[in-house]
């Protein structure tokens, strides 16, 4: 963060609570309350130039660390049900639940990408659901095998051509409903059927 007039003037804003208009030297109090988030390491940024050690000390006056959600233990699977309701509603598919074994794959899981593929990974795991149980083959997650009951290992796209069959069946073949549900537009769905051969 190089210094610059602009980074200068919310410094100042900052520090003096005051603002002026531009073309104004006349200064106006404001009152106000910063909050600012991060998932960076600000001092290690301030240590290689890439951030103002004189601008975190202006915002730093109460620091609250939220932890990773692999270290919330059973904040996981409170979230996993939370969002499961959510889903099940969503997707018309009551009395969904998530065994045991699954619930112990969800805790073990590192979850890189926090609570938004904690979201990711139930919605899909809904979507495609045949039973009113979630086992954890059910569960997608990042640098783990899917295998079916089988013992076959689903590839990326057939994984990709199932999440789109499904979702075809659920909403008979409407190409807008499934677009919607898949969270993609009508012409990427049908970009995509062309590709799998559906």
């Amino acid at each position: 963060m190089s210094n610059t007039p602009h980074k200068d003037k919310l410094l100042a804003a900052i520090e003096n609570r005051q603002i002026s208009r531009i073309g104004s030297n006349q200064p106006i109090p404001i009152d106000i309350r910063l909050i600012c988030a991060t998932n960076k390491n600000l001092e290690k940024m301030i240590q290689e130039g890439l951030f103002r050690e004189d601008l975190l000390y202006r915002i730093n006056t109460i620091q609250l660390e939220v932890p990773p959600l692999r270290e919330r233990g059973n904040d996981i699977l409170i979230l996993a049900d939370f969002f499961l309701k959510k889903y099940a509603y969503k997707y018309n598919k009551p009395d969904l639940r998530i065994n045991r074994k699954s619930q112990e794959k969800l805790l073990k899981y590192q979850w890189p990408g926090n609570i938004r593929e904690l979201r990711h990974t139930i919605e899909k795991a809904v979507i495609l659901s045949e039973t009113s149980v979630l086992k954890p083959n059910d569960f997608y997650l990042r640098h783990t095998i899917p295998v079916t009951d089988t013992d076959s290992i689903l590839t990326l796209e057939e994984m990709e051509r199932q999440l789109i069959r499904k979702s075809l069946e659920e909403n008979k073949g409407n190409l807008s409903a499934a677009a919607v549900q898949l969270g993609i537009t009508r012409q990427t769905l049908y970009n995509k059927l062309k590709k799998t051969g559906l």
